[in-house]
């Protein structure tokens, strides 16, 4: 299997398009519900190489996937992801094929190349490459079965499900997030199973099952209030978990047309982000927040949302910031014919940004 994530990865080195026109398939999401990772475990083993691993070489691994989610955040997916991908199928993905001293280490290792892999799926995910992102979701949850076939585990199902909402693609998905909770209930913090509450949240809201939507909603918040850390690297990942859940929260609400709690719910996870450490965060929640405003028809506020949103995307290459300034193009027309104060304004300047 790392063989497989080898060529993956190599493939979108050497041949830049391979990966970036493969397609997302709605199967796909589905894959970790019939996985048997005994088996791979089994086939792993067996052919394990010669080359002795140490903690060194899986801690190098760590610090070049938090430096380049770092850069993620402020710069957009396009930022480093040749640099990313090469590393995660030349040096990353090799490593474990080693010898381990120990069980430690070797769950060490598969955990922090999961994380790797999850990283390049999601910078793919930011450029609009949705099959690409789900092979290495994919292969990023085979990894992690192999470092904790719980918690870390039910992250990427998590992933999956969570990459298939928001191309508004939820079939299977209450399936897969209820598969997570099943794998990760009693093994997971409160922070990390908080996110997969609120995932499970989106699933129901997103096939109109409103009552469990509501009800998956309370369970985050519980979820929340438990202290009983630490939290795991590879939900940290995603910042705040509070910010996350009520970033959410809003998406969940937006999809029951609480278009007033929405509005609640993005500006709170405003307050809970770092502006500089989350800028794309706050470029998109202030895109968000401008949605929710415009359908309380309240332009002067949406105008103002969206004009901050906008400043903030500046020099991002992120095809997710791209579409929220395409999304608001009609609904500004709408605001330049009656005059909305800053209207003409913000529609230069998105004329301008996607130019």
């Amino acid at each position: 299997m790392a063989a497989v994530l080898n060529v993956a990865g190599r493939a979108d080195v050497e041949h830049r398009r391979f990966l970036a026109i493969a397609a997302f398939t709605t199967a796909g999401v589905a894959m970790p519900l019939g996985y048997d990772h005994e088996a791979t475990t089994r086939m792993l083993r067996a052919r394990t190489g010669t080359s002795l691993v140490g903690m060194e070489d899986v801690e190098v691994v760590r610090q070049i996937t938090a430096a380049f989610s770092a850069a993620d955040e402020r710069l957009g997916g396009g930022h480093g992801l040749t640099t990313v991908t090469a590393y995660l199928a030349d040096t990353a993905a090799p490593m474990l094929r080693g010898r381990f001293p120990s069980e430690a280490l070797r769950r060490a290792a598969f955990g922090a190349v999961a994380e790797l892999a999850y990283l390049a799926g999601w910078k793919h995910h930011d450029l609009g490459q949705e099959g690409a992102t789900q092979r290495y979701y994919q292969v990023g949850f085979k990894l992690a079965c192999e470092a904790d076939p719980h918690g870390h585990a039910a992250w990427m199902m998590r992933a999956l499900a969570h990459q298939a909402l928001s191309l508004k693609q939820p079939h299977h998905c209450v399936d897969l997030v209820e598969g997570a909770l099943r794998t990760g209930l009693g093994h997971v913090d409160g922070q990390t199973e908080a996110l997969l509450h609120i995932t499970h949240a989106r699933a129901y809201a997103a096939t109109d099952e409103n009552p469990s939507a509501a009800r998956a909603l309370l369970a985050a918040e519980d979820a929340l209030l438990r202290d009983d850390g630490p939290q795991p690297s590879y939900s940290r990942v995603s910042g705040p978990a509070a910010g996350t859940v009520a970033s959410h929260t809003a998406r969940t609400l937006t999809d029951l047309a609480d278009h007033i709690g929405t509005e609640q719910q993005h500006r709170d996870a405003l307050t809970r982000w770092d502006p500089e450490k989350y800028k794309r965060v706050h470029a998109l929640t202030y895109a968000d927040l401008g949605d929710s405003l415009a359908a309380q028809a309240r332009a002067d506020e949406a105008v103002a949302a969206w004009t901050q949103a906008l400043v903030l995307m500046a020099g991002m290459t992120s095809d997710r910031t791209r579409k929220a300034i395409t999304s608001i193009r009609s609904t500004l027309a709408v605001y330049q014919r009656r005059r909305v104060p800053g209207a003409a304004d913000l529609a230069r300047r998105t004329r301008e940004a996607l130019a």
